[in-house]
């Protein structure tokens, strides 16, 4: 899409120019010169008098089936929209479903950083037109938190995290949609930058909930919270958890299976199951942070809250203290926990036991049969509900850069002290679950820096990094020499293969970085590299395993960053391979791979959010409101319950993240079962509840429906 012929000169010079005290048009599409110069792939487009919300006329767009369909607008000179709040646009769906789109805005490529884009997802509801907006300025970290309250009228789009282009150097937008089935028609109009962001003072009600809003379930008064208790002691009467499981939550209707006493993995007619400590087949349907403790900062925005208590009120213990972050403004300073408060308001004294007893009774009513990892650890050994246990390797020992390092570098488990520090993580975690058989197994660490998703330079990122370190420091990069030494003896064997002038092995100790584009024997080593530090990261945790928890399953890493080498080892050795999987549903030609891996999959992490109750953000996906939501849910878990090799998934998270941001990153996802109140999302429940009552019987009659 293009600038207005008639104006581009005029438009550019604003952009350029310092803030704009307005909305600058960008496009209006106006003119045949204007619609010439769009850049449509996979989709027709066509300028129209119908939903115009500026000017004479609009632009259809019909989005084809393919996986990337889009319309693009190249900038006849780059955009400076460094000054600009976002770029918004009026969309119109004039079809009978709601529609997610994507809007993604293009710096002037950078041969040194493939990443110079940013983008956001939002979705138009049957029949609606609205002004959405991608988000610039402010960046919502600057204030703690992911999302922030929009201005009357706007809808943000959802974005993960910080600009990282440079918003000066703007070469194009697009709107996108990603794999639609059939033909989709949105009409597009206004596009235009803006400022987008409320005020901030006074955002926060007492109860931790968006003041300036309404909207069903919302908490006015504490008196609410009793009457909701006993509402919800009905519910959980009406609804008591299926028929037809034995005291894990197994499949009575399947086969009866060896019954060793723990939990267990074993492949039935072509599918994998967790079975039983009774010996019945197990499909895990789990529910994480199953906890109280999250809290938001409130040093230095305290103008965001209406209330906060004073020294000698009682919901005071709830004040708490941070001195770091790993993301945001705030260094230091005070932090309060509103759900904990809110748990005190509603059960009173024994707030922490009437809540545990809770959870123990609302998750198999509402269709659960696990709690998740991050849970509390007062849930290990509750002997109602099987749980999984969390560890998490710490220490001193050394680390590797993958070039995707977003929680922090990578283990260096050529380090010796690796291995004690991953035993240190087993049993300190075994000692409070012993050999419970409610426990499923143990998660051990979470999203690890092991690299890109398939193209070269980021599955071969920790070999690259290992070369990036001087050998006198990084035991990596000793272990990445030998393995080469091993491999081609001389030096100038090394030198014909990868195409460098090494004069002697000892070119490579000093920090080392190849030139590109890199020889395939390079790439060819680097792959065999990343390949042995994950065997040799995930032995050392197997063997912890079975030393500390023999009779538990090691359910493996939790895939976010991963690269073949890391997953083919993960099924090597681990009972079961763990992905966090944040998508609509699991692509079957992206996800088809774990059919190969001979070993049983489960999902660490999903889950979908929505801005209709009070929140800035919704989370990694998008639903359109609560029933989507519902919706989403459903089908998701329809998918694995269908695909033989997942065991099971995990909903992330139990309840909202805090409106202003939890403390060391600032999230603040409407991606709970229960909200800031302690009130259960209606919607889901009954999702949750109807694919629960379906499990058994989908799992067990084994159609392919995929």
């Amino acid at each position: 899409m293009v600038l207005l012929t008639a104006c581009a000169a005029v438009v550019t010079a604003l952009l350029g120019a310092e803030a704009p005290r307005g909305p600058v048009v960008i496009n209006s599409f106006e003119s045949t010169a204007d619609l010439s110069m769009l850049v449509p792939a996979n989709a027709r487009l066509q300028g129209v008098t119908q939903h115009v919300t500026h000017g004479r006329q609009s632009l259809e767009v019909e989005f084809r089936p393919a996986e990337w369909p889009l319309v693009r607008m190249l900038a006849p000179s780059p955009w400076n929209w460094k000054s600009a709040g976002g770029l918004a646009l009026d969309i119109a769906n004039p079809g009978p479903g709601p529609v997610q789109f994507g809007v993604r805005i293009d710096e002037i490529p950078q041969p040194t950083d493939p990443r110079h884009w940013w983008q956001g997802l939002g979705w138009v509801a049957a029949g609606e037109r609205a002004t959405f907006v991608l988000p610039f300025n402010p960046d919502p970290m600057s204030r703690g938190m992911r999302g922030l309250p929009v201005t009357a009228g706007l809808k943000l789009l959802s974005v993960g995290g910080s600009p990282t282009v440079d918003l000066s150097r703007i070469a194009a937008f697009q709107v996108f949609l990603h794999q639609p089935a059939r033909p989709i028609t949105l009409f597009i109009d206004h596009v235009r930058v803006m400022d987008w962001a409320g005020p901030l003072e006074g955002i926060v009600d007492a109860f931790g909930q968006y003041a300036r809003g309404t909207w069903p379930g919302k908490v006015l008064d504490v008196s609410e919270l009793a009457a909701r208790r006993q509402a919800e002691e009905a519910d959980l009467t009406a609804n008591p958890p299926p028929a037809g499981l034995d005291r894990f939550g197994g499949c009575l209707a399947g086969p009866a299976l060896r019954a060793t006493g723990f939990f267990r993995t074993e492949r039935v007619d072509g599918r994998w199951w967790l079975v039983t400590p009774e010996g019945h087949v197990f499909f895990s349907l789990g529910m994480d942070c199953v906890t109280f403790y999250e809290a938001t900062i409130t040093t230095g925005r305290e103008e965001m809250f209406t209330w906060l208590p004073g020294e000698d009120d009682p919901l005071a213990r709830h004040i708490g203290t941070v001195t770091s972050v790993i993301r945001g403004p705030v260094r230091e300073g005070r932090t309060f926990r509103f759900y904990a408060a809110n748990l005190e308001r509603k059960y009173g004294p024994d707030w922490q036991t009437a809540w545990v007893d809770m959870v123990l009774r609302r998750l198999p009513s509402w269709g659960f049969n696990t709690i998740g990892n991050w849970s509390d650890p007062r849930l290990y050994r509750n002997g109602r509900v099987p749980y999984v246990a969390t560890a998490q390797v710490g220490g001193d020992h050394a680390t590797v850069s993958s070039g995707v390092d977003f929680w922090g570098r990578m283990h260096d488990p050529f380090d010796p002290r690796f291995a004690g520090h991953a035993d240190a993580a087993v049993s300190a975690v075994a000692e409070k679950v012993g050999d419970d058989p409610w426990c499923v197994g143990f998660f051990v660490d979470n999203e690890l820096s092991w690299g890109g998703f398939g193209d070269q330079t980021g599955r071969t990122g920790l070999a690259l990094g290992a070369l990036a370190e001087a050998a006198d420091a990084s035991p990596a990069k000793r272990a990445l020499l030998e393995q080469l030494r091993a491999k081609y003896g001389r030096i100038e064997e090394l030198n014909a293969a990868w195409g460098t002038s090494l004069a002697g092995w000892e070119g490579l100790e000093p920090a080392w970085r190849p030139q590109a584009p890199q020889p395939e024997a390079m790439q060819a080593d680097l792959r065999e590299f990343v390949r042995l530090l994950a065997r040799k990261y995930f032995t050392a945790v197997r063997d912890a395993m079975r030393r500390f928890a023999p009779n538990h399953l090691y359910l493996g890493c939790r895939f976010a960053w991963r690269t073949e080498e890391a997953v083919e080892a993960a099924a090597e050795l681990c009972d079961v391979v763990s992905f966090n999987i944040y998508e609509a549903r699991p692509d079957p030609g992206r996800w088809g791979f774990v059919e190969t891996l001979d070993k049983p999959c489960i999902i660490g992490e999903f889950h979908f959010g929505a801005l209709d109750r009070g929140m800035f953000h919704a989370g990694l996906v998008a639903a359109a409101d609560q029933a989507g939501r519902a919706a989403m849910y459903a089908d998701y878990v329809r998918s694995l319950l269908d695909h033989p090799s997942f065991v099971g998934c995990h909903w992330f998270q139990y309840v909202d993240q805090p409106l202003t941001g939890r403390v060391y990153d600032g999230e603040n996802y409407n991606i709970g079962f229960v909200d800031v109140t302690d009130t259960p999302y209606p919607d889901l429940v009954r999702a949750a509840r109807q694919v629960r009552g379906e499990a058994c019987a989908r799992r067990l009659a084994g159609a392919d429906r995929r």
